[in-house]
């Protein structure tokens, strides 16, 4: 008698207790896979739920540092002050004190002014830059000179952030930076039209700057590119050939299984170790300058390069035996094979991977400031032995000061970054899934 006739022959009330027993594994299965599904959604909400509050934290307080104020002023080129000789000579237009023409300006907007200390304070509304302003106009156009305008000048951080509403103006004059007559003045002039927000092209057009409405991000942006450069330039060519050669012409021996480990585990090392070598063998072996784009890139591709080996040799192994044997059945050489057949079915793959690699590049700091790109820099590097910061480092920076206004410069950063690091991202998916091929 087979088993169907044993359960068959079993009493009435035993075939009921193992149903029973049966139903009830089944319900408690189906609950702990119910709570396996809750656990899941709630770890995932939970996760999407802090990403939405991190970049609502983030634009909330950086979307205001794309907005500048600026004060007009009536502005008199007087002669006497920028070319009091008349020859038009560039040196003495360079250097006449523009400064007073702001002076002069503002003491005309507000002739009730008086004492050293209120002109003190009058003057501060409008930022140090100004007289640079002017002088750049003037020198771009002599013919101002004698002439009377209504110019839009940058307004002072102080201003600014008034402006923006992180001033609580209900505080207690001596708990407030702002004066009960800098707020008359602020007022007068916004209700006259003098106020006005405009795009603010200095982030992107100025270098670092102690004053934070003068303060911008294209010295560090340049920085960044240099330094990426440099890193793509080094690890993508030696990674792809590292991945080319392991993976198809190297012996398997345990000198090539040291490698392969090697290569893994560098893959993790903590990016400061690599700052530190650098700094070691680059800048204190070599003599390479500090602060560079050129040793910037020489230490984030030494990083890099395991992660563009590692993806390489994955891209490698994803073609298909066949490709090799069909190219070398119809007599190409092994090199030829490699060359003409696998390494281009593999190389948008590896192109996947050095981008990913590079976008891990583009956000890493730590390395780079143990080789001195965490100095205060101000002018614009022009190439990859100047000395430079980068993105991530200025974020840091800036992180690190009291200013309101640089708190929003520092959001406004972060959120540059993280739009390069996504356009990057993205990049890779796209043409992962443009040129992947599916065997």
């Amino acid at each position: 008698m087979n088993k169907l006739d044993d359960s068959a022959a079993l009493p009435p009330t035993a075939s009921r207790d193992i149903k029973t027993i049966v139903n009830a594994g089944l319900k408690r299965r189906h609950a702990a896979e119910r709570r396996f599904r809750g656990y899941g959604l709630t770890a995932i909400s939970l996760g999407l739920a802090f990403v939405v509050l991190m970049f609502a934290n983030i634009i909330g307080k950086g979307y205001p540092a794309f907005w500048q104020t600026y004060i007009q002023v009536p502005v008199t080129f007087d002669p006497t002050v920028i070319d009091p000789d008349g020859r038009r000579d560039p040196k003495a237009l360079e250097n006449a004190d523009y400064a007073a023409l702001v002076r002069a300006g503002l003491r005309g907007l507000f002739p009730q002014v008086e004492g050293r200390r209120e002109l003190r304070s009058l003057y501060g509304l409008i930022s140090n830059n100004a007289p640079l302003t002017l002088r750049a106009q003037v020198l771009a156009d002599p013919t101002l000179i004698g002439a009377s305008q209504e110019i839009w000048l940058l307004a002072s951080a102080t201003v600014d952030t008034l402006i923006k509403g992180n001033i609580d103006r209900t505080l207690d004059e001596s708990l407030r930076p702002v004066k009960d007559n800098e707020l008359g003045w602020i007022d007068q002039l916004h209700a006259s039209g003098k106020i006005q927000r405009k795009f603010n092209t200095i982030l992107f057009s100025n270098g670092d700057s102690r004053e934070p409405e003068q303060a911008g991000i294209r010295g560090a942006l340049m920085g960044s590119f240099y330094t990426l450069l440099i890193t793509l330039l080094l690890s993508f060519p030696i990674g792809v050939a590292t991945a080319v050669y392991l993976e198809e012409f190297a012996p398997k021996n345990r000198w090539t299984d040291l490698i392969e480990v090697n290569i893994n585990n560098l893959a993790a090392v903590p990016s400061i170790v690599f700052g530190l070598l650098g700094l070691a063998v680059f800048i204190n072996f070599f003599g390479l300058p500090r602060s560079a784009p050129l040793v910037g890139g020489l230490v984030l591709s030494l990083m890099t390069l395991p992660v563009i080996i590692i993806a390489g040799r994955a891209a490698l192994t994803s073609v298909p035996p066949s490709i090799r044997e069909a190219a070398l059945g119809m007599g190409a050489s092994k090199l030829q094979m490699v060359g003409h057949h696998v390494l281009p079915l593999a190389m948008p793959g590896m192109l996947t991977g050095s981008i990913i690699g590079m976008a891990r590049a583009l956000g890493e700091s730590a390395p780079l400031l143990m080789i001195g790109m965490v100095a205060f820099i101000v002018d614009v590097p022009r190439g990859i032995t100047d000395p430079a910061t980068v993105l991530p480092v200025q974020i840091y920076l800036w992180a690190d000061l009291p200013e309101r206004a640089f708190v929003e410069r520092t959001s406004a950063a972060i959120m540059v970054l993280l739009g390069f690091m996504v356009l990057m991202n993205g990049l890779a998916i796209v043409l992962r899934k443009r040129f992947e091929r599916r065997w």
